[in-house]
């Protein structure tokens, strides 16, 4: 009964650009995990933002559901289809086109499809800085605007929420909403764009962004620091704030567990210290003044901090191959961890000073479950977005823990939210978190997430049951 649709979704956007084949539409079923699964009735790829808005038109006509869908990089199942073939998915990856970048005004502006590598190369060679930067860099900016992506550099420069100052959206009803505008204030009625950064393409699909540009940092100070335990690392960071300033731009606590994964991964690997330390943070300054001396302020802040116990000791990178191996061992334990069997992933966040207990708190309540599972608690120190992430009991069956992974995610968010945390920091709720979602959220939240949605999707064209 959709074949007149699909006729006529070819017809506006071209053979090529509507795919119904199970071959080719495989890969854009499937979420990066490989966890969850949907079917497609068919993958559309417009080409520009009037071809989106013709296809959203004409699917909302049809009784067609839409889901938007960018580099297919998420955690949630955010951008996957529903399992019954209800469904179009509808790629941005033909939206490509970086349309502006103002040097003077510190802003670019760019399509949904552009991938985050490209996006901040292109800022790059204005010498200007896309400060947005995660381990996703094959990410689509229309994924990451949706999703409020977050990544290492947000303890200095903040969301993607802080880097957005305009975007294009087509709305469910194939209108298309223009507001790119590059203004860093706009105070005439109510921010519209804030109703689609973070809400996962539920209420609009971003076609373009205006994204905020800062100077391009020149030099770097960075350095690998071991610590006694977490709540050492929180003293550690709480004196970096202190006397590094603004210049702080990123904090990441690396535990055993997760180096000894990346090692094993590797084939190779060459301790950075001459003897095994249970913790380490892995400090940057970043400046782009030539009058700032970022290796003095790292030195003597972490000379102070080992002076006053809160460091057992530290590696300084004096080279940009010795900064680029230790950024690699923060990088290669998350790779390691995509690629170990069983290997369960959350994004919890809690306040900052509350670190500590909610890494100790989590590992009982991990270890009460499964009793020999292995925390790898790693990530944003600067942030409070600890990923709790757990391996299976060494020599074990993979697939019988991961029979045990809802009852370990209910547990680990369970913890977050006692310690006023959050159970999605910054990969959303997707598909995979919406009953954890109805557990652990405020009724009222929920019910004006509702209202929103009721507002501007009243038929539900709009990746439906992805958050709600």
């Amino acid at each position: 009964m959709n074949a007149p649709l699909l006729s006529t979704l070819r017809a506006v956007l071209g053979d090529d650009a509507v795919l119904t084949d199970a071959a080719d539409r495989a890969g854009y079923e499937t979420d990066l995990l490989r966890t969850r699964t949907g079917q497609a009735l068919a993958i559309l790829r417009p080409g520009s933002t009037a071809a989106v808005a013709a296809a959203v038109r004409l699917c909302a006509d049809a009784g067609v559901a839409v889901v938007p869908q960018g580099g297919n990089t998420g955690f949630c199942g955010g951008a996957t289809p529903p399992t019954d073939g209800s469904a179009v998915v509808l790629s941005t990856e033909r939206l490509t086109r970086i349309r502006a970048v103002d040097t003077m005004g510190n802003s670019m502006v760019v399509e949904a499809g552009v991938t985050l590598a490209d996006a901040r190369a292109a800022a790059e060679s204005h010498d200007r800085l896309l400060a947005l930067h995660h381990g996703g860099l094959s990410s689509r900016i229309g994924g990451n605007v949706a999703t409020n992506a977050g990544g290492n550099n947000v303890l200095r420069y903040g969301m993607a929420r802080s880097l957005v100052l305009g975007l294009e959206v087509v709305l469910a009803d194939g209108r298309v909403w223009n507001g790119l505008r590059a203004l860093a204030k706009d105070n005439a009625g109510t921010d519209l764009k804030q109703l689609f950064i973070g809400t996962e393409g539920t209420l609009g699909i971003v076609t373009a962004a205006v994204l905020r540009l800062h100077p391009l940092p020149r030099t770097f100070a960075t350095a690998l620091v071991a610590v006694a335990d977490p709540a050492a690392a929180v003293a550690l960071l709480a004196r970096l704030r202190s006397e590094a300033g603004e210049v702080l731009s990123a904090a990441e606590l690396i535990p055993r567990a997760g180096l000894d994964l990346h090692f094993a991964r590797a084939g190779a690997g060459r301790e950075p210290f001459d003897r095994r330390h249970g913790w380490q943070v892995l400090v940057e300054l970043a400046g782009s003044s030539r009058f700032i001396d970022l290796a003095g302020a790292l030195e003597a802040t972490v000379g102070d901090g080992l002076a006053a116990g809160e460091a057992t000791d530290a590696v300084v990178a004096t080279s940009g191959a010795q900064r680029a191996a230790l950024w690699a061992l923060r990088e290669g334990l998350a790779v390691a961890q995509v690629e170990a069997p069983g290997n369960l992933k959350n994004d919890t966040a809690v306040p900052v000073p509350a670190i500590p207990r909610f890494i100790r708190d989590a590992e009982a309540a991990a270890r009460a479950i499964v009793p020999d599972c292995v925390p790898i608690p790693f990530g944003h120190l600067g942030d409070g977005n600890i990923h709790f992430n757990l391996n299976p009991p060494p020599g074990t069956d993979p697939a019988a823990f991961m029979a045990r992974w809802p009852d370990l995610v209910a547990a680990i968010e369970d913890t977050a939210v006692a310690l006023g945390g959050s159970i999605a920091a910054e990969h959303g709720l997707g598909r995979s978190k919406v009953a954890a979602a109805r557990r652990a959220k405020p009724a009222l939240d929920l019910d004006l997430m509702r209202r929103l949605k009721a507002a501007l999707d009243p038929d539900a064209v709009l990746n439906p049951g992805v958050m709600l």
